[in-house]
């Protein structure tokens, strides 16, 4: 029993070390693609910085940014959960969602923890600091930007729609995608960490609502397009409804160039697992499909196509945490 319970310490000392040791990464996204990177990425480093989108309106997050004021903390709630050092019942409370009870049906508890926090704390950054500490984060999560900032869309036929929630239900193609305001400050750190990684990430997630949101920020596209880090773009494994229907990779490659510019995108990650028919079946009924890996398409945009079955062994078609993280991290110089 001693040798084992010393062996277990032993263990834990090493793990501290080899994470400390790791190199720096910035990951950028947010909704519930970018939580299952950084799942598999905490197991390869500690020094993680997450960069999240604040424009969601809906939910939880969205009657609690419309009651008090305060940025979507949803996002943010789940990268900080997916970053704890390990499961615990605080996490698992973080987690609970009301079923019921007047005002609480629907609210998540974490959400709720994190709006009493800002009230408690003063600010948005401070309430994110002390639940990190809570739950043992490995790493940081920071907001894109502190300003209430709004999604707006031009869809195809002209019409404009305004919210990440409104946006997500249309069934148009999205021809651009802006944010309000336009000019909306950076969070600081934010930027200190991209000009100081050592690999930036971006993806998986939501093209339009998750990962495109951040980089419409200014400072933060200027920041990551300057940088000498490799930047990695990693496509999501099946289309979304509505805002990338019958998109292949080099669709999701060309977006992210038409918002922010041409040429500065090292690698792009897609997953080659073929997805079982079952499945696809499933995910057919709600007007989803794999991505197709057009790599010739993907070559003549001047990336590195990386290839690797990725898909976690779940009811839902995803990126294997584990998996995914395997293979960005052999990216890093």
């Amino acid at each position: 029993m001693v040798f084992r319970n010393l062996g277990s310490r032993l263990f834990r000392f090493y793990k501290r070390q080899f994470l400390k040791r790791g190199p720096h990464v910035v990951a950028i996204g947010g909704g519930t693609g970018l939580p299952v990177l950084l799942r598999g990425l905490k197991e390869f480093t500690e020094n993680i910085t997450a960069i999240v989108t604040v424009a969601d309106d809906g939910g939880s997050s969205g009657r609690l940014r419309g009651e008090f004021g305060i940025l979507p903390p949803g996002d943010i709630r789940n990268c900080l959960i997916a970053l704890a050092e390990q499961e615990t019942l605080m996490e698992k409370l973080f987690c609970y969602r009301f079923r019921q009870g007047e005002g609480l049906a629907g609210h998540n508890l974490g959400n709720l923890l994190i709006t009493a926090l800002v009230d408690i704390s003063g600010d948005f950054q401070s309430a994110v600091r002390e639940v990190s500490k809570v739950l043992k984060v490995r790493g940081q999560v920071l907001p894109s930007t502190l300003e209430q900032v709004v999604l707006v869309a031009e869809l195809a036929d002209g019409t404009v729609v305004k919210g990440e929630s409104n946006i997500s239900r249309s069934s148009n193609p999205i021809r651009r995608l802006r944010i309000e305001p336009e000019d909306c400050a950076s969070v600081p750190e934010a930027l200190k960490a991209i000009t100081s990684a050592d690999l930036i990430l971006l993806g998986p997630g939501s093209l339009f609502t998750s990962v495109l949101p951040n980089l419409l920020v200014r400072d933060i596209a200027v920041a990551v397009k300057g940088t000498p880090a490799p930047k990695c773009y990693i496509c999501n494994v099946m289309t979304q409804p509505g805002e990338t229907t019958g998109f292949t990779a080099s669709d999701h490659l060309r977006v992210l160039y038409e918002h922010v510019g041409e040429g500065w995108i090292d690698y792009i990650v897609v997953n080659t697992q073929e997805v079982p028919l079952e499945k696809k079946e499933k995910y057919a009924h709600d007007g989803a499909e794999p991505v197709v890996v057009d790599e010739q398409a993907l070559t003549s945009l001047g990336v590195r196509v990386i290839k690797a079955e990725l898909l976690d062994d779940t009811e839902l078609v995803r990126h294997d945490p584990g998996k995914l993280a395997q293979v960005v991290i052999s990216l890093e110089k």
